[in-house]
């Protein structure tokens, strides 16, 4: 099989709404009777849209109908119409994704996005999609070491550290370009974080205040010394704590960093010397790239040139449809079908043990919780090391303990594996919640993490379910 099929990525950001097509070309690189492996072989980015800042109507809310001329005026110019573009993304991250009407945003543009992948990312699921499309986790696998990606937009510097190509911690600091603005040389906002990070260094700076370059400088080479420790190359300080974004937490010790990317609208000044006005976007950007680069500490590491900086999205979605066989399978046919559900995979490495293949769901959990609670997710996994009755049996009981959150849910719990066990699997899983649970279970599936999937009414008499996975694609 080989398919040429038209893209789109959506990315309306805390600071910044942008808009990627593409070409992609897929194929199936499996061999006859063996699960499709669909894979998108070659992609070419054919428009790139204009940069916008973000159109909000305050502080909370997002103007929706700004976003909705955004994108129309972009299918215009790139000579689209949403009949021509076959699948995508449509990506909310940042703070927009916590303004109070980022879903009316998402029905605004429901008739232009048709059925893609519509995400609202929370802030760790944000530091994946940056990372990917920063390149953090293919340098890391190259070159065999744990690379950071630090994505430093306007309110939040996202972090994902990326082991030998296997996500390892995620986290997320209110460290951003936008958080001081300054108009007509004079501040003109303050975050309060930022205000009393300065404080405790003795700086005082207020709204209306002159914005003098000196003191700017310093407050930024502050937020540069957080990133450091954030990063594990300095000892944190008493400051350090209060700068996570919604009480999150520090990244894990280990595995220590060894390199690191930047992406994010801030990276651009990391990576080059920018010359000219210092306040030409109206903020501190400019200020705090600089400090970055300068910053010693986040020199003793290696740094990586980023595949995308300020561009570090999503460009679409490659879409294929596969059908699985209802004899082999477990499904609640009225909680069919179900539309744009993110995978959390385990690896192949973590299914070595049933100890660390709990452990990889628990600690992937928190990146499906935007609002801090679970939502709607499909658990997915080889299997092919577990196929006999009692290996079977105690998976069932693995997934149980780890997925505790789904099941407490009202959400059904889904799994989605490669082995061909999804009926004995199911069952049991089945039999061990005393069948109070919904349980969907599909088999002869291969998924990537970051994976999405829809799974259709049961066809054929019942006898199979339509199921297609969407994979983001990220231009690197």
């Amino acid at each position: 099989m080989h398919e040429v099929i038209l893209s789109v990525g959506i990315d309306i950001g805390t600071s910044t709404t942008q808009l990627i097509f593409s070409r992609l070309t897929i194929e199936n690189r499996a061999s006859s009777y063996t699960v499709p492996r669909i894979q998108i072989v070659d992609k070419e980015v054919i428009y790139r849209s204009l940069i916008y800042f973000t159109p909000l109507k305050s502080n909370t809310e997002i103007d929706a109908d700004a976003v909705k001329k955004i994108v129309r005026d972009e299918y215009q110019a790139a000579g689209m119409t949403p009949e021509d573009v076959r699948t995508g993304a449509v990506i909310i991250t940042g703070e927009t994704a916590r303004k109070e009407n980022a879903n009316e945003v998402l029905e605004a543009l429901s008739d232009l996005a048709g059925d893609f992948v519509v995400a609202t990312a929370g802030p760790d699921l944000e530091s994946v999609l940056s990372a990917r499309g920063a390149g953090a986790d293919k340098l890391s696998e190259e070159h065999r070491t744990a690379v950071a990606n630090l994505d430093v937009g306007g309110g939040t510097t996202n972090i994902a550290v990326y082991e030998k190509g296997t996500l390892r911690g995620v986290s997320c600091l209110d460290i951003g370009g936008r958080l001081i603005k300054v108009d007509k040389g004079r501040v003109t906002y303050l975050f309060p974080k930022i205000q009393a990070l300065a404080k405790s260094h003795g700086i005082d700076l207020q709204v209306g205040d002159p914005a003098e370059e000196q003191k700017l400088r310093q407050i930024c080479a502050l937020m540069a010394d957080q990133l450091a420790q954030s990063l594990h190359l300095k000892k944190m300080d008493g400051d350090h704590m209060g700068l996570y974004t919604n009480d999150g937490k520090p990244l894990p010790a280990e595995p220590e960093i060894k390199a690191i990317t930047f992406s994010g609208g801030v990276a651009d000044c990391v990576y080059q010397q920018m010359e000219g006005d210092l306040f030409r976007y109206g903020d501190i950007g400019v200020l705090l790239g600089q400090a970055i680069r300068s910053n010693p500490d986040l020199q003793t590491v290696q740094l990586f040139r980023a595949a995308e900086t300020i561009r570090a999205t999503v460009v679409g979605a490659g879409t294929h449809t596969t059908e699985v066989s209802g004899s082999t399978i477990h499904v609640e046919a009225d909680r069919l079908p179900i539309k744009n559900i993110p995978i959390l995979k385990v690896s192949e490495e973590d299914e070595a043990s049933l100890e660390t293949f709990r452990s990889s769901i628990t600690r992937q959990m928190p990146l499906y919780k935007p609002e801090g609670k679970v939502e709607q997710i499909a658990i997915a996994f080889n299997g092919e090391t577990r196929t006999s009755f009692a290996e079977v049996q105690d998976l069932a009981a693995a997934i149980i303990e780890a997925a505790k959150e789904v099941i407490d849910s009202s959400y059904p719990l889904i799994l989605v594996v490669e082995a061909d066990i999804g009926k004995v699997l199911g069952n049991a899983v089945n039999v061990m919640l005393d069948y109070k649970k919904d349980v969907i279970c599909i088999d002869g599936i291969k998924t990537l993490s970051g994976d999405y999937v829809d799974i259709g009414e049961p066809v054929a008499d019942g006898h199979v379910v339509p199921v297609v996975i969407k994979t983001l694609i990220f231009n690197s």
